[in-house]
């Protein structure tokens, strides 16, 4: 495991923290306990079904009090200090910890009225509910309270590639959890409430509505879509970086005005069946990626980094894992907007044309390689 360590604690609460610790590190063993008196966590939300969708909608009413752009002196996810209680008490490289405020859970498969699997969940009526169980937590990529992914070094990329493979073995394994989800948000324009660098993992009860779409896809396709789909891509001019074990190209119908996917070269589910060698080899080409999008403007890129992972307990051997990374930055001082089409009728119109969008991130690339070598 590359010499990545893994030290579980948990915080005043209960709830459960976890320090990855750098290949090298020199943090001691040994962490500082929580000193902190909190009250208890606010119970688990209550899920409702859309039934013109089927979708379910979690009412997390406690996340309305979560913190919003603090100071960095009050920042939430720095190590504690005398004069900031934040959620970490001691000094770390890689931090995991359960959200204070979350969309799903802490209660698991078996509270009441939780799901009882796929099945329960797609049956349709008026006014269903059902507890939102499963788990939220926040992945602090550093302790610095400043910076953003594309600032970490190679061997803290590699510590933070480690937390989600970890956690997303430990999450698809409770009770009631059907998909893992790892994303950074990174941005004000994206809706960023915190500067500190950081991302989440959602464990949903359910299969997602976009992976439920991709799944419909993946039934009704001919082939292996995935395969297919990576050939396909790796024929065209729209491929920005190819390494030994990994694809990034801009898609063939990009939504986004930046929208850039990443595809293992070969067939793995999630980050649970990467090796060593791709884990390694993946910390160093998503920072280049990162990296060249910041370098497509003066000013740092507001995006959203998506892992999309197979669910938990179905289509593992059709649905491969894949990055897709998207940000509504068409030019330099001009963001793109959900209106009418997009947002309410879900029909989307593309700003740029993908091949020249591909184009200008391989500039973009070539500048942040000279400028910051790995």
């Amino acid at each position: 495991m590359a010499d990545i360590a893994v030290r579980p604690t948990h915080l005043a609460d209960g709830r459960e923290l976890i320090y990855f610790d750098d290949a090298g590190t020199t943090l001691p063993t040994e962490r500082r306990a929580d000193p902190r008196h909190l009250d208890p966590r606010p119970p688990t939300a209550t899920m409702r079904l859309d039934l013109l969708t089927g979708d379910w909608v979690s009412i997390a009413s406690a996340r309305q009090n979560r913190a919003f752009l603090p100071p960095a002196e009050f920042d939430p996810l720095a190590p504690q200090s005398e004069s900031n209680p934040s959620e970490i008490p001691a000094q770390y490289d890689v931090a995991v910890f359960e959200n204070r405020s979350p969309s799903f859970g802490p209660a698991l498969g078996d509270a009441e009225g939780a799901p009882e699997g796929l099945t329960d969940l797609a049956a349709l009526a008026v006014g269903r509910t059902r507890t939102s169980v499963g788990r939220t937590e926040v992945v602090c990529f550093d302790p610095h309270t400043a910076g953003s992914f594309a600032d970490l070094s190679v061997n803290r990329a590699r510590t933070v590639v480690e937390a989600w493979a970890q956690r997303t073995g430990a999450l698809s394994a409770l009770p009631g959890v059907q998909q893992v989800f790892p994303f950074e948000n990174r941005g004000e324009a994206i809706g960023v409430t915190l500067h500190h660098p950081h991302g989440q993992i959602y464990a949903y009860p359910y299969v997602t509505p976009r992976t439920t779409a991709l799944l419909r896809q993946v039934d009704a396709y001919d082939g292996d879509l995935f395969a297919d789909l990576l050939a396909f891509e790796q024929a065209g001019d729209r491929v920005v970086l190819r390494s030994d074990s990994f694809t990034a190209f801009v898609p063939f119908a990009a939504r986004w005005p930046v929208e850039l996917h990443l595809l293992p070269n070969r067939h793995v589910a999630d980050f649970t069946e990467l090796t060593e060698a791709e884990k390694d080899e993946l910390a160093g080409v998503y920072l280049r990626l990162l990296r060249a999008v910041d370098a497509l403007y003066d000013t740092p890129t507001p995006y959203i980094a998506a892992w999309h992972q197979a669910p938990v307990s179905t289509h593992r051997d059709r649905v491969r894992l894949n990055l897709q990374i998207t940000s509504p930055r068409r030019a330099a001082d001009k963001l793109k907007f959900l209106a009418g089409s997009e947002a309410a009728m879900g029909a989307w119109i593309g700003d740029l044309v993908p091949e020249q969008t591909a184009e200008r991130l391989r500039a973009a690339l070539a500048t942040a390689d000279a400028e910051r070598p790995l």
